[in-house]
């Protein structure tokens, strides 16, 4: 049994306080990590059916690679670990605005942390992803402008609820037609969001992309004995 309670890391930053917490949870039987923004809570190791199915459901029908993915949001490492797990990824780019969580991963104190450093298909990114996004040089620096086969993004709570309203743009249109550019014909945007399927979010998913859809993924909550649910949008890059 670990510690009831343990902080492991604060930092001051721009946008708030950041804490990495570890407690035991007697409900769950195990530690949960959390990652703590301000008043916001970022990221729980309680709750991670979401990222990871995001992560499958991106990359299920993306053949037999070798395929290049880019993650937005590295949080407790999750989206990244399962993208991983996928045989056909020969590359893995993770963008993450937050140095302060790269170096937790990088010291082990996260639990993903060793695996994702260890993996050689796997860097991460120091950087801004919407900046990037929007960018001509494209979500990997190094990259020149380089294109994935699939780009997946877990920072923001929904497309309506975001952590920072300069965010606002990459969920409008053309905002995402600026990201398409990053795609390879056919390939895959995914983004996971805390809300319920947003019908107007969808439509403008389809004035880009040949093909759109949100997909309601169902949560086990032990902490209310229930289930909750998120919501993963896909959306397929024009073929040509």
């Amino acid at each position: 049994m670990g510690r009831r309670f343990e902080e492991l890391d604060w930092r001051p930053t721009a946008m708030g306080d950041l804490v990495l917490r570890r407690r035991w949870d007697p409900v769950a039987g195990a530690d949960v990590h959390e990652i703590k923004l301000g008043d916001d809570f970022l990221m729980s190791s309680m709750f991670t059916a979401g990222e990871v199915e995001m992560a499958r459901l991106a990359l299920a029908g993306s053949g037999g690679g070798p395929l290049d993915v880019a993650v937005g949001g590295l949080g407790l490492g999750f989206t990244a670990q399962a993208a991983l797990e996928h045989t056909a990824v020969s590359s893995l780019v993770v963008v993450e605005a937050m140095p302060e969580v790269i170096d937790w991963h990088e010291r082990g104190l996260i639990p993903a942390g060793a695996d994702l450093a260890a993996d050689p298909r796997c860097r991460f990114v120091h950087g801004d992803f919407f900046a990037l996004a929007d960018s001509a040089s494209g979500l990997d620096p190094d990259g020149e402008a380089r294109r994935f086969h699939a780009i997946l993004v877990d920072i923001d709570h929904s497309p309506r609820h975001l952590l920072d309203a300069g965010h606002a743009g990459f969920y409008e249109a053309d905002g995402l037609r600026r990201l398409a550019r990053f795609l390879h014909p056919g390939g895959i945007f995914a983004l996971w969001s805390d809300d319920p399927p947003d019908p107007e979010f969808s439509a403008v998913l389809g004035e880009v992309f040949a093909d759109a859809r949100a997909e309601t993924v169902t949560v086990p909550n032990p902490l209310q004995d229930r289930d909750a649910a998120n919501t993963v949008y896909l959306a397929t890059a024009p073929a040509a």
